[in-house]
C-alpha cells in the first residue's frame, strides 16, 4: 500500500490519522527533495569534474537506482510502473558507460540541472512555504478554541456571542489553509513523476551526443525514450484530469462541507474536551480528545492529540455510555457539555466539552439513540441536468441512430468525441430523441445535427442513465484487474465480468465497443486512438457510488478497462467465457530482461535529445460556441495503455521486445505506429549523413570479411514472436529454423521457415 489519498473531508474533521497521513506526504516531498538535491550536486561534479567522471557516474547511478517513487491510492497504471522503474533503467545505462572517461559533459545545465531545481524550488519550495502557513493556522485556530471555551458562561451574551465570530473566521481560515495544503501535497507528489523523469530523460540524450563512437547505442535508447515518453504523457494527462476532477470535489466541500462530514450509521467521530479530576488542590483539568462512539454497543473510544505538541497520539480510553444529559450553563460554567453517564464505573459521571452549538447537538443526537445528521460521504450520481434517460428500446434506438450516423458522416473528423457541441442542442437532442412520440429522425441523413452534437449527445445519454452502463455494484470488480496482473489475466477478468452484466447493458455495452474500435481503426485520420477513447469513455461507462479523493484516483483504470474492451471487443462480446477470471495476481511468463541481449552497447555515436522537438498534437475546438469539456482538454497519447501489453501472447514476449515500444513515425501523427523490436537495434530515424556514413563503414567492413555461407545450422524457438516488419519471421514456441547464419543487424539472426528466409530476434531462440 502507497500513500494513503489525503481526503478534503477530513481537513474539516482534523483527525490524529489525517495527521499521521499528511506526515507521511511530508516525510516524502522531503526525500523527494533530498533527491534531487543530491542529483544536483552530482550533476555539478559530472560539469566542473570531469577527469572524476568516472567515479561522479557511479554514484549518480547509485542514487538512481537506490531512489523510488510512492504512489497515491493501492495500485499503480501500466504507465506509472514504467515511469517508475526508469531509474533504474537510467541507472542501468550508467553503469554501461562508467569506463567512458573521455566523454565530455555539455549541455547538463539546460537539459537536467535547472529543470530539476526549478522544480525543487518551485514547487516542493512552495509546499514547504504552504506547510508553515498551515502550522501557523492551527496553533492560531486551537489555541483561540481554547480560550473561547475557557470563556467564562456568565459573561455578557454579546461578549460571548463576538467571540464565538472571532474563532469561527479562525476556524474558516484554518480549514481554508488546511484545503489548500491538502491540494497542493497531493498535486506535488503526482505531479513530481513527470516532472523528475522528463530532465532525466534529456539528460541520458545529451550525455550519449558525447560518444565518439556511440550512435548504435542511441538508436537503442531512442526506442525506450519513446515508449517513456508515451508512459509520461499517459501519467500527465490522467493527471490533469484527476485535478480538474479533485478541484471540483474540493470546491464542493468548500460550499458545503457539514454534507461531507463522515458519519455513518454506526458510528461518528470528533474532538471532545473532556473534564478530568485531580486531588486537591489542584482541581480539574480539560484535555483534549479525538472521540469515536459506536452508537450500537454505545462503546466511547477516546484518545489523546495535542496538535501543538508534534501530533504525539496518546493512549486510548474506552467507556461504556449509559445515558448522556445535556449540561446547562446553570448548572455549569461551560457551554456545549454533556454528563455521561458510564456503565462500566458504577456511580461515574464524565463531562465532555463539544466544540460548538452544532457540534454539541451532533454528539447530543449520537449518543441519545437518535441517527446522525450528517450525510454519506460523496454524492450519488443522478441523471444529468434532468434528462430522463433509460435503458430500454428507445435508449438503444437511440444509440443506433447515433453510431450510424457518426460512422456515415464523421469517422473521419479530428477529436471526434474529444470536441464538443453546444450544451443547449445536445441536451435538445438528447430529450428529443429518448421521447417516444418524437424519436423517428434520422440523423444520418439530417443536416440539422453536426457530427459534435451527436456524439456529445450519445454521451449526454450515457451519462444520464439512473445507473451508469457498467453498473455501481460491478465497478469495483472491474477495477481491479486493471490494478495488476498479466494482460491475459485482465482480459480473462474483464471477459467475465462483462458477462455478469445484465442483458441489456451487455448489449449496449457491445454496440458501442464495437463503434468505437471503428472509430480507432481510424485514427490516422480522426486523431482518436484507443487510449484517447479511453480517456473520453471511462468516466462515463464506469463509476463508483461515492465522490471521494480515492475513487477519482481510480480514474486512470477506469480508461484502461475501456481500452481492453475496444480492442478485444470481439472476443469479449462474441461469447460467454469458458472459465472463471484469473487472479490478478497471476504471474507473468517469465522471460530474458531488457539487459540481457547480446548488443554491444558501447562505442556508439548518439543523438542530441530535445524535449522541445516533440509536438504532441492536440484538436482545439472551433466554431460555433463548441468547446473542449474539462475532462477533454488533452488528447493524450497516440497509443492505448493496454496496446503494449493487452495481446495475449503479450504474457509470453520476451522483455527485449515488450520493454520497448516505440513509434516510427512523429508522436504528432495520431497513429498507433509500428516499430522495429526493441531488441534488434534497427534504426529507423538515422540522421541524415550519419546513416550514410554508417552504411560505406559497413560496407568497407563487409569487403574485407569473408562472405558468410548458408550452414545447415539449426535453431529452436523458445519464446513466441510476431513479425512488425517484412524482413521479419513470425513464429510460436518450438518452431524449428534451418539455415541459420548471423545478421548484419546486431542482436539478429538470419534464418528459414516454412519456405520463407527472415530476420530472427537472437534471444528468441536456441542453437541446436
Amino acid at each position: 500500500m502507497g500513500l494513503h489519498p489525503l481526503e478534503f473531508s477530513e481537513c474539516y474533521l482534523d483527525s490524529p490519522g489525517f495527521r499521521e497521513k499528511i506526515k507521511a506526504h511530508e516525510a516524502e516531498l522531503d526525500k523527494t527533495n533530498r533527491f534531487i538535491k543530491e542529483l544536483y550536486k552530482d550533476g555539478k561534479n559530472l560539469i566542473n569534474a570531469t577527469k572524476q567522471l568516472g567515479m561522479a557516474q557511479r554514484k549518480f547511478a547509485h542514487c538512481l537506482g537506490e531512489f523510488q517513487f510512492e504512489y497515491v491510492g493501492d495500485a499503480k497504471t501500466d504507465d506509472e510502473k514504467c515511469i517508475d522503474e526508469s531509474l533504474q533503467e537510467f541507472s542501468s545505462f550508467l553503469k554501461n558507460l562508467e569506463d567512458q572517461r573521455e566523454l565530455m559533459m555539455r549541455n547538463i545545465t539546460e537539459t537536467l540541472m535547472k529543470p530539476l531545481e526549478k522544480f525543487r524550488k518551485d514547487h516542493l519550495g512552495t509546499v514547504r512555504a504552504e506547510r508553515k502557513k498551515y502550522e501557523k493556522e492551527t496553533e492560531k485556530y486551537y489555541s483561540s478554541l481554547e480560550k473561547l471555551l475557557n470563556m467564562s458562561a456568565k459573561k455578557k451574551e454579546p461578549q460571548l456571542q463576538e467571540a464565538d465570530v472571532q474563532v469561527e473566521i479562525m476556524k474558516q481560515h484554518f480549514q481554508e489553509e488546511s484545503l489548500e495544503y491538502v491540494c497542493k501535497l497531493q498535486e506535488i507528489q503526482e505531479r513530481k513523476k513527470f516532472e523528475c523523469v522528463e530532465p532525466m530523460l534529456a539528460f541520458f540524450q545529451t550525455v550519449f551526443t558525447f560518444y565518439h563512437q556511440g550512435f548504435e547505442l542511441a538508436n537503442d535508447f531512442d526506442h525506450y525514450k519513446k515508449a517513456l515518453q508515451i508512459n509520461i504523457q499517459n501519467t500527465r494527462s490522467r493527471f490533469e484530469g484527476a485535478r480538474s476532477e479533485v478541484y471540483e470535489l474540493m470546491k464542493r466541500i468548500r460550499e458545503t462541507p457539514q454534507e461531507y462530514r463522515q458519519t455513518s450509521p454506526i458510528s461518528c467521530e470528533g474532538y471532545l474536551y473532556v473534564q478530568e479530576k485531580r486531588p486537591p488542590p489542584f482541581g480539574s483539568s480539560w484535555v483534549k480528545r479525538y472521540s469515536t462512539f459506536v452508537k450500537e454497543q454505545k462503546i466511547l473510544h477516546m484518545v489523546t492529540f495535542d496538535h501543538r505538541s508534534g501530533g504525539k497520539i496518546g493512549e486510548t480510553e474506552s467507556v461504556t455510555l449509559k445515558s448522556c444529559l445535556r449540561k446547562t450553563t446553570d448548572m455549569f460554567d461551560r457551554r456545549f457539555c454533556l454528563e455521561l453517564d458510564i456503565t462500566d464505573r458504577p456511580g461515574t459521571v464524565l463531562t465532555v466539552q463539544a466544540l460548538s452549538e452544532d457540534d454539541h447537538k451532533f454528539w447530543m443526537q449520537a449518543m441519545g439513540g437518535k441517527e446522525a445528521t450528517g450525510h454519506y460521504l460523496g454524492r450519488t450520481y443522478s441523471k444529468e441536468r434532468g434528462i430522463d434517460a433509460q435503458l430500454d428500446d428507445v435508449g438503444l434506438s437511440f444509440m443506433k441512430n447515433s453510431i450510424s450516423a457518426i460512422e456515415t458522416r464523421g469517422i473521419n473528423d479530428q477529436g471526434l468525441y474529444r470536441v464538443v457541441g453546444v450544451s443547449s442542442k445536445v441536451q435538445k437532442l438528447v430529450s428529443l430523441m429518448i421521447d417516444e412520440e418524437s424519436n423517428e429522425v434520422d440523423l444520418s441523413t439530417s443536416e440539422d445535427w453536426d457530427v459534435k452534437t451527436v456524439t456529445s449527445a450519445l454521451k449526454l445519454y450515457l451519462r444520464s442513465l439512473p445507473e451508469p452502463l457498467m453498473t455501481y455494484g460491478l465497478y469495483k470488480e472491474f477495477i481491479s484487474p486493471a490494478k495488476g496482473g498479466s494482460p491475459e489475466s485482465r482480459i480473462q477478468a474483464i471477459h467475465c465480468l462483462v458477462h455478469k452484466l445484465p442483458e441489456k447493458n451487455r448489449q449496449v455495452l457491445g454496440l458501442l465497443m464495437k463503434h468505437l474500435a471503428n472509430v480507432a481503426a481510424h485514427s490516422k485520420q480522426n486523431l482518436m486512438t484507443v487510449a484517447n477513447l479511453g480517456v473520453v469513455f471511462g468516466p462515463t461507462l464506469m463509476r463508483p457510488q461515492e465522490d471521494t479523493v480515492a475513487a477519482i484516483m481510480d480514474l486512470k483504470f477506469q480508461n484502461i478497462v475501456v481500452e481492453i474492451l475496444i480492442e478485444h471487443n470481439e472476443k469479449i462480446f462474441a461469447d460467454a467465457p469458458e472459465s472463471g477470471p484469473l487472479s490478478p495476481a497471476a504471474p507473468v511468463f517469465s522471460a530474458p530482461t531488457r539487459q540481457s541481449k547480446k548488443v554491444n552497447r558501447q562505442n556508439r555515436p548518439l543523438a542530441v535529445y530535445n524535449p522541445q522537438s516533440l509536438d504532441i498534437q492536440n484538436v482545439s475546438a472551433v466554431g460555433d460556441g463548441s468547446s473542449l469539456a474539462a475532462d477533454e482538454t488533452s488528447m493524450g497519447s497516440n497509443e492505448s495503455v493496454s496496446s503494449q501489453s493487452s495481446s495475449a501472447s503479450a504474457s509470453e514476449m520476451p522483455a527485449e521486445k515488450s520493454d520497448h515500444v516505440p513509434l516510427t513515425t512523429s508522436l504528432s501523427s495520431g497513429s498507433n505506429s509500428r516499430a522495429p523490436k526493441a531488441g534488434a537495434s534497427r534504426s529507423t530515424t538515422e540522421p541524415p549523413g550519419e546513416s550514410q556514413a554508417a552504411a560505406a563503414t559497413t560496407a568497407a567492413s563487409d569487403k574485407e570479411k569473408p562472405e558468410e555461407s548458408v550452414t545447415s545450422r539449426k535453431a529452436k524457438a523458445v519464446y513466441p514472436c510476431e513479425a512488425e516488419h517484412d524482413s521479419e519471421l513470425s513464429f510460436q514456441v518450438g518452431a524449428i529454423f534451418n539455415a541459420v547464419t548471423q545478421s548484419r543487424e546486431p542482436g539478429w539472426l538470419e534464418g528459414e521457415l516454412e519456405g520463407k528466409r527472415g530476420l530472427i530476434p537472437e534471444n528468441y531462440v536456441e542453437m541446436l
